[in-house]
């Protein structure tokens, strides 16, 4: 991508291309509906990395891209942003 996406736009993008509703990533990731939710909005900007690895293997992310989310959220942290 051209730019370097926020996170919450880099797991959209994810659940979008596997096909799930933010309801199946949840259950696949035994998070909350509203955590996805609230990632995705940019309410929650950085996620644990439990969470990070959990949303990844949901996803069946493929190394290039689990370094792509992950430095999503890492720029976040490093921007000084609020969780």
């Amino acid at each position: 991508m051209a730019r370097q996406q926020r996170f919450g736009e880099r797991l959209r993008h994810y659940r979008e291309a596997a096909g799930y509703s933010q309801e199946e990533l949840a259950d696949r990731a035994g998070l909350s509906a509203n955590a996805i939710s609230a990632l995705e909005r940019g309410e929650r900007k950085r996620p644990y990395p439990d969470t990070l690895r959990r949303l990844a293997e949901a996803l069946g992310l493929s190394e290039d891209a689990r370094s792509e989310l992950a430095a999503a959220a890492v720029g976040a942290r490093d921007a000084g942003m609020a969780p």
